[in-house]
C-alpha cells in the first residue's frame, strides 16, 4: 500500500515532466487541457486497477477515463473480482485491452461470460481464457460464438474436450474456424483419417489444424507420397512433424541425419516408424546422435530399428541411466550384457527402483549420479 500511495505523490511530477517532453515537441498541443484527464487515469489504473507506473503510463496512451463517469470502469473492475479475476489477471488484461474498462457489463460482459461459463470455462478457466486470449470479448455471442462452439462441439463430442484444446492454444476459440479449421478436417476425413485421431490431433496439437489449405493439402500428399495410409495409426504423427517446419528446415534435418552415415531410405523408414525423431532440433539430433553412436556405442541399426531412441534427453534421461549402469557394471554388481538399449526404454519408475534405489546403500552417491547432481564416475 505504501507503494502505491508514494507512487500517487509522485504522479504529478511524472505527468509534468511527460508533458513537458510532449510540449518542446509538438506546440501546438496543450498540456494544460489534457494533464488533468491523464493524471486521473494513471492514478486510477493504479490504485484500483493494480498496474505498475510505467504499464498506466502506457495504458493512459490509448485509453483517457473521464472523473465524472468513472461508474462504467468501476463496474467492469467489479463485475472481473466477481468471476474469479485475481490482480495479475486484470492487470494483464487490461494491458492488452485498455477498452475493456469502457465495455458495458450487463450488454456486452456479462452475457458472454455466462456463455464460456455454462460451456465449461469454470472457476479459474474463464480468466485464464480471457487473459490470455482477449480476442474472445471481441467476437459477437450469437453470429460468432455460438456458432463456433455449436462446430466444435459436433467434431469433439463434449465442453470439455473444447476446453482442454483451449488450455493448449490460446487462440482455438477465435481462430477462422468456418473457413481454415473446417475445411482442413472436412479434408483430412475424406481422404480416409478416422474421425477419432482427427478428434485426438486437435485436442493434442490445436495450431496442427490451423494450416493454409495449400499447406495441408501439401503435407497430406507428401506423407501420402512416404508410403502412409491416412488410415495408418501413424499417418497423424507424421502430418503433425511434416506441419511443424517448412521445407528448409526438413532437408537440413535429412542432411544432419546423412552426416551420421544414415542413408535416405533408413531415414525415411525410422520416420514412417516414429515420425517425431524428426520434429527435434538439429543440435537435438546431434547431440543424441553423438551420444548413442560414440558414448554408449549403439549399433547403426539399434536406432533404425527403434527411432525413440533419438527423441530421449541426453542429459535428463541417457547420460543419467548410462552412468548409473556404468557405475553397476564397474562394481559387479549387475550383468548388462547386450541390455543396454533396452534399459534405456524402460520406464522411470521401473528404472529407478530396479538400478538406483536398489543398490543406493551399496553405492553412495548413486541416487546423485542419477540425478545429475554429481559427476562421479562419469
Amino acid at each position: 500500500m505504501g507503494t502505491k500511495v508514494a507512487m500517487r505523490n509522485l504522479l504529478p511530477l511524472l505527468q509534468k515532466r511527460f508533458l513537458s517532453t510532449s510540449s518542446s515537441s509538438t506546440p501546438t498541443s496543450s498540456p494544460l487541457s489534457t494533464a488533468p484527464s491523464s493524471s486521473f487515469t494513471v492514478d486510477f489504473l493504479i490504485n484500483s486497477c493494480g498496474l505498475p507506473s510505467k504499464s498506466a503510463l502506457s495504458v493512459s496512451q490509448k485509453l483517457q477515463l473521464d472523473e465524472k463517469s468513472i461508474q462504467k470502469p468501476q463496474s467492469v473492475l467489479e463485475f472481473l473480482k466477481a468471476h474469479g479475476f485475481k490482480e495479475t489477471h486484470v492487470v494483464k488484461l487490461i494491458e492488452k485491452r485498455p477498452d475493456v474498462l469502457r465495455r458495458g457489463v450487463d450488454t456486452n460482459l456479462k452475457p458472454k461470460f455466462e456463455f464460456l461459463i455454462a460451456n465449461g470455462f469454470v472457476g479459474k478457466l474463464l480468466p485464464e481464457l480471457i487473459t490470455s486470449n482477449p480476442n474472445v470479448l471481441e467476437r459477437a455471442l450469437e453470429s460468432n460464438m455460438k456458432p463456433c462452439f455449436e462446430y466444435f462441439k459436433s467434431i469433439l463430442g463434449s465442453n470439455d474436450m473444447i476446453v482442454a484444446a483451449s488450455k493448449r492454444c490460446a487462440v482455438f476459440l477465435t481462430y477462422d474456424w468456418k473457413s481454415i479449421i473446417q475445411p482442413n478436417v472436412e479434408l483430412l476425413i475424406k481422404e480416409g483419417v478416422p474421425e477419432e485421431r482427427v478428434v485426438k490431433m486437435i485436442v493434442a496439437q490445436p495450431r496442427i489444424i490451423y494450416q493454409r489449405r495449400d499447406r495441408m493439402v501439401y503435407a497430406v500428399n507428401a506423407v501420402k507420397n512416404l508410403g502412409l495410409e491416412p488410415k495408418a495409426p501413424m499417418f497423424i504423427y507424421a502430418l503433425r512433424s511434416i506441419l511443424s517446419m517448412n521445407e528448409f528446415t526438413w532437408k537440413k534435418k535429412i542432411e544432419v541425419m546423412k552426416s551420421f552415415g544414415w542413408t535416405e531410405e533408413e531415414i525415411l523408414r525410422a520416420f514412417k516408424q516414429y515420425p517425431f525423431q524428426l520434429s527435434s532440433s538439429e543440435e537435438k539430433m546431434r547431440k543424441s546422435m553423438d551420444f548413442l553412436l560414440n558414448t554408449i556405442k549403439m549399433e547403426r541399426q539399434a536406432i533404425i530399428a527403434c527411432p525413440k531412441f533419438l527423441m530421449y534427453s541426453t542429459e535428463k534421461r541417457l547420460r543419467p541411466r548410462y552412468d548409473v549402469l556404468k557405475i553397476l557394471k564397474s562394481k559387479k554388481l549387475i550383468e548388462i550384457g547386450k541390455k543396454t538399449n533396452y534399459l534405456l526404454t524402460v520406464s522411470e519408475k521401473n528404472f529407478l527402483e530396479n538400478y538406483v534405489t536398489k543398490y543406493a546403500d551399496k553405492v553412495p552417491g548413486l541416487l546423485e549420479v542419477y540425478r545429475g547432481t554429481t559427476k562421479t564416475e562419469r
